[in-house]
C-alpha cells in the first residue's frame, strides 16, 4: 500500500514571507497607550475630594474656617518647643584633666631650666639670649618678661620668682580651664601670686604663668546630646484647639507650616504629587507591560497581530489596575475582597490559560506596588489567580465557574492563615482573622460571578468565540440550523456527516473538535438560498444544470459561499465560525464544470480557469482545513460508493493529496503526521457509514420493478456538482 508522504508531490520549500511591521508597531503603540493610562490611574486622584493643593508659602485661595471644634497635638509646635528646650542646655565639658596639668608643669620646669642655663652662660650676649628665649616652642614667651628674667639677680630669680612661677601654675592648672574660659583663667592668675613679691617680680610671674596656661577641659558631645535630649523629652505635647467657625487661614494669606498642619487636620488640603512618584509609577507599569507584551509576542503570535485580543488583554488589565487603586491603599479588609483572581479567570477562558498565569504574575507586581510592598497581599493575589487559571480550563457548564471560585476561596484562606496565625490569640487578633478568612472565601465567589458575567459580555462585544457559545450554536433548535433543515434537508444531513467526520479527526490531532463540528453545521448555509442547485437537495430527474451552460452553473455554485457569509453575518455567527464557510472550499476549482466548458468551447484557450474557482481564502487554521478535507472525502465516498475498506482508503488518500497538491493546505499548520492521523480517522469513520450492505435475494421476475437510474457521480469529490 502506498504511504501518504509518497503521494505528495515534491516541492521546493516556500519562501518565508516578509515580516509585517505594522502589526508589531500597532501592538507596541497600544502598549504605550495602556502604560500612560495605567500610570495616570495609579498616581492621579480618581475620586474628586474637594480638597486644595496647598504647600507652605502658597497664598490661600479662600478663607478657611474650622467646620467643627477640634483639639489636636501640633507636631510642628511640639517640635519647636522641644528644640527650644534642647537649645537652652549648654555645652557639657569633661572634668579638668590632671594629665594635661602635669604636662604643663613639667614643660614649665624644662623651660625654666633652659632659662637658668642662659642666665649662667658668660659668653652669651643679651641679644643672643633674647633670641634663644624667643625661639622656645610651645610657649609664647613675652619679650618684656625675657628681659626681666635676664635682668634679675640670681637670688631673686632662684629663691623668689622661679619657685613662685611653678607654684602659681600648679594651682591654676588644677581648676577646669575650657577654651571659652581660658581668658578668665589667665585673669585669675593675678590673685594667685604671693603678696610678698615686689610689683616687678609679681608682674614677671603673672606674665610667665599666663603664657603656660592651656585648656584642660574639652567638650563632651555625647553628654551634651544626652542632656539636650533629656531636656526635650521633658516638654509635653503642644495641643492646639480650634472652636467651630474659628479662622484657620484668611484668603490671600501666605500659608505657614502650622497652617498646613491645621488644614490637614480638618481635611481641607491634599499634598502635591512628587514628580518622582510619576516616574516610579511609570517605570513599574512600563516594566509590567513590556514583560507581558514580550510574552504575547513570543508565545502567542496570533494574539499579537489581532487587535481584538490585545484590546481584551489591555482593557481587562487596566480595569483591574483601576480596581486595585480604589480598593487596596489605606484599606484593611477591602483588599482581601478585591477579586484579583477574576482577571486570571477571564483571560483563561477568553484567551489562553498560560497567558492568564503570566498576566496574574504581572498584576501581582502591581498589587505589591499599590499596597506599599505588602508581601501578604502579593501572595494573596498571586495564589488565588494561579489557582483560578489552573482549575478553569474548558468551560462547558456554568458550574465550572462556581467550582473555580470555591478553589480560589480555599487558596485565599490558606494564604491568610499562613500569614496571620502567628499574630496571637487575643480577641482582637481572632476577630481580625475571622474577618479576613470570610473575606477570602467571599473573594472566590465574587471572582466567579464577575468572571461569568464578563465571559458572556466580552465574548459578545469582542467577537471572541467561547465554548458556551459553541454549545448554543450546536443545538438543533438554533434558528439558522432550523432554516437549513427546512430549506435544504440534504445539505443538513451532509453537514451532520461531515461534522462527525471532521470532529473525530480533530480529536486525533489535538485540534478544537467542538469548533470543527459547529463549523461543519454551518459551512453550507449558503445553499439555503437556492437549494435546488445542489445535488443532495435535488429530486430524481430534476437537475436544473442540464439546462445551463458551464459558466452559469459554476457562477451559481460558487455564489453560495458569498451568500453563506452574508447569512452568517445576519444571524451573528462568530467570526471563527464564519471562517468555515469560505475556507472549506478555499480556491479549489469546480473541475467537472471546467472540463465541460473546455469540451464545449471552440477554442479552449479562451476559457478562464479563474471563473471556475472559489474565491477563497485557503484554510487559515487546522480546523477549517480539516473541514475542507472531510467535506471532499465524504462527498467522494458518497458518490463513488466503494465496496471495500481498501477502496475507501484509496479515495481518502487521493482527495487529501489532491488538496495538498493544489496548494490548499499551504496557509494552515497541518503537518504530515497530522495528515496521516487524519487519513486513518477518516477511513475508520467512513467505513462505518458507507459499509457494504448485505445483498438480498432478487424478487421474482414477474414482480420485479424497473432498476432505478444511477444518480450522477460527483466529480473528484465535489459535493456541490449537479
Amino acid at each position: 500500500m502506498t504511504t501518504l508522504p509518497s503521494l505528495l508531490p515534491a516541492a521546493a520549500p516556500p519562501e518565508r514571507p516578509p515580516r509585517a511591521l505594522w502589526p508589531t508597531a500597532r501592538a507596541w503603540l497600544l502598549a504605550l497607550v495602556f502604560v500612560g493610562l495605567q500610570a495616570v490611574i495609579l498616581v492621579a486622584p480618581l475620586i474628586p475630594s474637594g480638597k486644595f493643593t496647598l504647600e507652605a508659602n502658597d497664598p490661600a485661595p479662600q478663607d478657611f474656617r474650622a467646620p467643627y471644634t477640634k483639639t489636636y497635638v501640633s507636631r510642628i509646635r511640639t517640635t519647636e518647643a522641644r528644640n527650644k528646650a534642647a537649645a537652652a542646655v549648654g555645652t557639657v565639658y569633661t572634668p579638668a584633666d590632671t594629665a594635661i596639668a602635669r604636662q604643663r608643669v613639667q614643660r614649665a620646669q624644662q623651660i625654666l631650666g633652659f632659662l637658668d642655663s642662659i642666665r649662667a652662660d658668660p659668653y652669651a650676649t643679651p641679644e643672643q639670649a633674647l633670641a634663644w628665649i624667643a625661639a622656645i616652642p610651645d610657649v609664647d614667651f613675652p619679650p618684656q618678661a625675657a628681659r626681666q628674667v635676664l635682668a634679675l639677680s640670681s637670688s631673686d630669680w632662684t629663691q623668689r620668682v622661679r619657685p613662685e612661677i611653678l607654684t602659681v601654675l600648679d594651682q591654676a592648672m588644677r581648676s577646669p580651664i575650657r577654651d571659652d574660659t581660658l581668658a578668665q583663667a589667665r585673669s585669675d592668675v593675678v590673685r594667685r601670686v604671693s603678696l610678698g613679691l615686689s610689683e616687678e617680680a609679681a608682674g614677671l610671674v603673672i606674665s610667665i604663668v599666663q603664657a603656660f596656661l592651656v585648656p584642660n577641659s574639652t567638650r563632651d558631645e555625647v553628654a551634651t546630646a544626652a542632656a539636650r535630649t533629656a531636656a526635650a523629652q521633658t516638654v509635653a505635647d503642644v495641643e492646639v484647639t480650634y472652636a467651630r467657625g474659628d479662622l484657620l487661614v484668611a484668603q490671600g494669606q501666605r500659608v505657614s507650616a502650622t497652617d498646613v498642619e491645621a488644614l490637614d487636620q480638618f481635611g481641607f488640603r491634599q499634598a502635591r504629587t512628587d514628580p518622582l512618584t510619576y516616574l516610579s509609577t511609570t517605570l513599574i507599569v512600563a516594566l509590567v507591560t513590556a514583560l507581558l507584551g514580550l510574552y504575547v509576542q513570543r508565545f502567542h503570535a496570533s494574539f499579537w497581530t489581532d487587535v481584538r485580543y490585545l484590546a481584551v488583554l489591555g482593557l481587562l488589565f487596566t480595569v483591574w489596575v483601576l480596581g486595585a487603586k480604589l480598593s487596596i491603599p489605606g484599606r484593611v479588609v477591602l483588599p482581601y475582597l478585591f477579586p484579583s483572581a477574576a482577571l486570571a479567570m477571564l483571560l483563561a477562558v477568553l484567551l489562553e490559560p498560560n497567558l492568564a498565569i503570566v498576566a496574574a504574575a504581572m498584576f501581582s507586581m502591581v498589587v505589591g506596588y499599590v499596597s506599599g510592598g505588602s508581601l501578604e497581599l502579593v501572595v494573596f493575589s498571586l495564589a488565588g489567580s494561579l489557582v483560578a487559571a489552573l482549575t478553569l480550563r474548558r468551560v462547558e457548564r456554568i458550574s465550572t465557574f462556581f467550582w473555580a471560585g470555591i478553589f480560589v476561596g480555599v487558596a485565599n484562606v490558606v494564604v491568610v492563615l499562613a500569614f496571620r496565625l502567628s499574630a496571637g490569640n487575643s480577641t482582637d487578633a481572632l476577630v481580625a482573622l475571622f474577618q479576613l478568612v470570610s473575606a477570602g472565601l467571599a473573594n472566590g465567589l465574587i471572582s466567579a460571578g464577575l468572571s461569568l458575567a464578563g465571559f458572556f459580555v466580552l465574548g459578545s462585544v469582542f467577537d471572541i468565540l467561547t465554548t458556551i457559545q459553541l454549545q448554543e450554536l450546536a443545538r438543533p433548535n438554533h434558528p439558522l440550523l432550523q432554516k437549513i433543515l427546512r430549506e435544504a434537508p440534504g445539505s443538513y444531513h451532509h453537514s451532520l456527516l461531515v461534522g462527525n467526520l471532521a470532529e473525530q479527526a480533530a480529536e486525533r490531532i489535538g485540534a478544537d473538535a467542538m469548533l470543527v463540528r459547529v463549523g461543519a453545521f454551518y459551512h453550507d448555509v449558503g445553499k439555503t438560498v437556492r437549494p435546488y442547485l445542489f445535488i443532495e437537495n435535488q429530486m430524481e430527474g430534476g437537475n436544473v444544470h442540464e439546462q445551463l451552460d458551464a459558466h452559469t452553473s459554476a457562477a451559481m455554485l460558487v455564489r453560495h459561499v458569498r451568500e453563506g457569509v452574508d447569512l452568517a453575518k445576519r444571524y451573528r455567527l462568530p467570526r471563527r465560525v464564519r471562517a468555515f464557510i469560505p475556507e472549506h472550499h478555499g480556491t479549489m476549482r469546480v473541475s467537472f464544470l471546467y472540463q465541460k466548458a473546455l469540451e464545449a468551447a471552440e477554442d479552449p484557450a479562451q476559457i478562464n480557469e479563474a471563473d471556475f474557482r472559489y474565491p477563497g481564502p485557503k484554510p487559515q487554521t487546522r480546523e477549517t482545513a480539516l473541514l475542507m478535507l472531510a467535506d471532499g472525502c465524504e462527498a467522494a465516498v458518497r458518490s463513488i460508493r466503494p465496496s471495500s475498506v481498501e477502496e475507501v482508503e484509496q479515495i481518502v488518500r487521493r482527495v487529501i493529496n489532491e488538496r495538498a497538491a493544489d496548494g490548499q493546505l499551504d496557509d494552515c499548520n497541518l503537518t504530515l503526521r497530522d495528515l496521516a492521523l487524519v487519513t486513518a480517522s477518516f477511513v475508520a469513520t467512513l467505513k462505518g457509514v458507507f459499509h457494504p450492505r448485505i445483498k438480498y435475494p432478487e424478487p421474482p421476475a414477474a414482480h420485479a420493478a424497473p432498476a432505478p437510474a444511477r444518480p450522477p457521480i460527483a466529480d473528484e469529490g465535489e459535493e456541490d456538482l449537479p
